[in-house]
């Protein structure tokens, strides 16, 4: 038997690398978590009662020792599972800019391995998570999105 999927609410960081890219998480290859296996932004569940913000700030702690002082809300993107019996979720995007210097300082507590992609570079990577994948690509394609 395949162990179950947790769903919640949750948090994610679109980390800007000065004049780099975006830096990406490669997912442990587990069966208990979403699409082990495949690069993906860095972040978490939000817990009951705690702000999507406050969340990041503590995901981020936690997988890299990136302590957040700015991030800026990118997007949001609701998901309505009640037709499948299960019920709504959401997931927040925050864009984080951070120095060379602080990439180095960073500490991967939580995946495989961290990479700074290029924006063209991860939008041809083969296994993205699909959620991230899309957020990446509305961020990386932002200035050509057009608006009634």
């Amino acid at each position: 038997m395949s162990p179950k999927l947790y769903l919640a609410n949750a948090v994610a960081a679109l980390i800007l690398v000065d004049g780099q890219g975006y830096l990406m998480q490669l997912r442990d290859e587990r069966p208990d978590i979403w699409y082990g296996g495949c690069w993906g932004l860095f972040g978490g569940a939000v817990e009951p009662g705690e702000e999507p913000l406050a969340a990041l700030r503590r995901e981020l702690r936690e997988e890299l020792e990136l302590e957040v002082v700015t991030a800026d809300l990118f997007t949001r993107f609701d998901f309505d599972l009640r037709p499948t019996g299960l019920d709504r979720y959401f997931r927040s995007y925050y864009v984080v800019r951070i120095s060379e210097a602080e990439l180095a300082r960073l500490r991967l507590h939580e995946g495989a391995e961290m990479r700074v992609f290029g924006g063209e570079a991860i939008l041809q990577e083969a296994r993205v998570t699909p959620y991230d994948n899309f957020a990446l690509f509305l961020h990386h394609h932002r200035a050509r999105t057009i608006t009634s």
